[in-house]
């Protein structure tokens, strides 16, 4: 069995194959590879740290079962990506149907700008990731995808379960729309 730097250089596959053997050391390589980027997706979609954690456990722990079924049909990051983006959807489901609990109250923006939100607005990065955060959870999901994972058309498809051409659909209006929004949120430059 090779040691934690010679795992390094394997493949995401044969890690995933080692894992279906129960090697505890290739999972924390695959882990330590793909937690950050799964994480940040997953955080993107449900908007709540806490929440994203434990998707995050989940899906690791999915991983850990079932990697004797994974097929190669995809690469291991948008089987990953695929597991992260049902399982969080199913959290938000379960939420939705909860109703409105305190937390999920207090976390509502108020729609006035005091000062500080002002001074927030100047900066870009900021104004981008709230009007990212004004898009409806399809169109976000493809922006992110697409734009801050670098995931294929392909990929996409493969990951959120539908048509490359309504990929591309979705991202074309979810562009558009992003761009409206910078427009009133004052950046006049539009979506690259």
């Amino acid at each position: 069995m090779p040691g934690l730097e010679a795992m390094h250089t394997e493949s995401d596959d044969d890690l995933v194959k080692r894992i279906a053997s129960g090697d505890r050391l290739a999972m924390q390589v695959l882990f330590s590879r793909h937690q950050i980027r799964v994480y940040r997706f997953v955080l993107r979609l449900v908007r709540d740290e806490t929440m994203a954690e434990d998707v995050i456990s989940d899906v690791f722990m999915d991983l850990w079962r079932q990697a004797d079924r994974f097929e190669a049909r995809a690469s291991v990051a948008t089987w990953l990506l695929a597991i992260a983006r049902n399982k969080a959807y199913s959290l938000l489901r379960k939420r939705r149907e909860a109703g409105l609990d305190d937390d999920f109250a207090e976390s509502i923006e108020d729609e006035a700008d005091d000062p500080e939100i002002v001074l927030q607005k100047q900066d870009k990065g900021l104004a981008i990731r709230a009007c990212l955060g004004k898009l409806s959870l399809e169109h976000r999901e493809v922006i992110d995808l697409v734009y801050y994972h670098e995931t294929s058309v392909e990929e996409v498809a493969r990951i959120v379960g539908i048509p490359e051409n309504t990929v591309k659909t979705r991202l074309f209006h979810a562009r558009k729309k992003l761009g409206e929004l910078l427009k009133v949120a004052g950046i006049d430059r539009g979506w690259p």
